[in-house]
């Protein structure tokens, strides 16, 4: 029987049988403007962490994990840099621990680099996640230009979480749909989520 690994949302991970298999690594595909990171924050809140962010700052990362009351003892934070992306990413994915998280937020700097290197990088990600039992987080957002390398990383990536936010009768809605699950089942329905201080499933479903 394959283990998984909590997902940090009671409900969602009731959807999933009990979480995410261990050894997956997952892209997360949201608007820039959905408050993603909330879902981010639950992930890295649920076991120790490393969190590698390539936009924001450490700081800016550390603030928002405590704002929304996530302790940050086992989250290790690190600023990736435009110099080196692939060469600093691999060097503190080393530092993943056993059936921890790891958060690549955002992705997009590693898709704008070399085709063979980021290949490279992805599989050897996936090998590093593998090894540990532990779960990969891609944030990919999907902006008004989408990287070349976005096919890539969704094809390499077991499961996707694609989130999708509209403006409903003034009210925005964000619903998630699960369309890629390797070693598991993609959900049939989308599930609705409330994404305000923290992420909440609304049990009220709707047709993906």
């Amino acid at each position: 029987m394959t283990t998984v690994l909590s997902t940090g949302i009671e409900v969602l991970d009731r959807e999933l049988d009990g979480g995410l298999p261990q050894g997956s690594v997952l892209a997360f595909l949201a608007s820039p403007v959905s408050q993603s990171e909330l879902f981010l924050y639950e992930m890295a809140a649920i076991r120790p962490s490393v969190y590698l962010t390539t936009e924001r700052t450490e700081a800016d990362i550390i603030d928002g994990l405590e704002r929304t009351g996530t302790p940050t003892d086992d989250i290790s934070v690190h600023r990736i840099s435009a110099e080196a992306p692939l060469e600093e990413a691999t060097t503190a994915i080393e530092t993943l621990p056993e059936a921890g998280t790891l958060i690549i937020d955002p992705i997009q700097l590693f898709e704008e680099t070399e085709i063979d290197a980021y290949r490279t990088f992805l599989n050897e990600l996936k090998t590093r996640t593998a090894e540990t039992g532990s779960l990969t987080l891609l944030h990919c957002l999907e902006g008004r230009r989408v990287p070349d390398q976005r096919d890539r990383t969704e094809y390499l990536a077991d499961i996707i979480f694609d989130l999708s936010t509209e403006l409903r009768g003034g009210h925005l809605t964000n619903s998630l749909s699960i369309p890629k699950f390797r070693g598991g089942r993609a959900l049939p329905e989308s599930i609705e989520l409330d994404l305000t201080s923290d992420v909440t499933v609304d049990v009220t479903r709707k047709i993906a």
